[in-house]
């Protein structure tokens, strides 16, 4: 089971309407707080999502935009920097349905690997989509992995002779 999500947003299939719902979302800075710790960002001033949501039958379509103001600290100085994340959201969910069986390889055994595609749906789990998760789940895929100050070059340390270990003396006795 995964950890719950710092931002509930849950929004019910039957809650939306036919015609389909706008969402304008803005974390609280208790929210922000509680998102900074568990994905590792030194601070997180701004983080707010846009979604379109629609409903296609049993199925739910979300499209939008999140976008936030990061605090990170550059890879290479250790300085804090801030950056700006816009990530655009365009997912379908549907259903969740039984687990199929899976498919046999060529000595009968059963495969544990699913052919899963970029454009797959996504789970509608007890017709619920939670926003809030959904725009947590975007921030940390917009985000810099190796956040760099702009000019920042590395310089690696200058090579040095490797020092003499603890069995140096030893050595010399038996070249002597």
């Amino acid at each position: 089971m995964p950890p719950p999500a710092a931002w509930h947003v849950p929004v019910a299939v039957e809650q939306i309407a036919e015609a389909g719902q706008h969402f304008d979302l803005a974390a609280d800075a208790t929210v922000r707080a509680a998102i900074a710790k568990v994905v590792g960002l030194r601070d997180l001033p701004r983080l707010e999502a846009h979604f379109d949501v629609g409903r296609r039958g049993a199925s739910v379509h979300v499209a939008g935009l999140v976008t936030a103001t990061v605090g990170q600290n550059c890879v290479v100085t250790l300085e804090p920097l801030t950056n700006e994340v816009d990530e655009e959201v365009d997912l379908r969910f549907v259903p969740q349905q039984a687990p199929a069986r899976q498919p046999t390889t060529d000595d009968g055994t059963e495969s544990d690997a699913r052919d899963v595609k970029w454009d797959d749906p996504e789970p509608l789990i007890d017709g619920v989509v939670d926003l809030g998760a959904l725009a947590i789940e975007f921030l940390i895929l917009g985000l810099d992995p190796y956040p760099r100050k702009a000019g920042a070059v590395f310089e690696p340390p200058a090579e040095r002779e490797p020092e003499e270990g603890p069995f140096a003396a030893l050595a010399k006795l038996t070249k002597g």
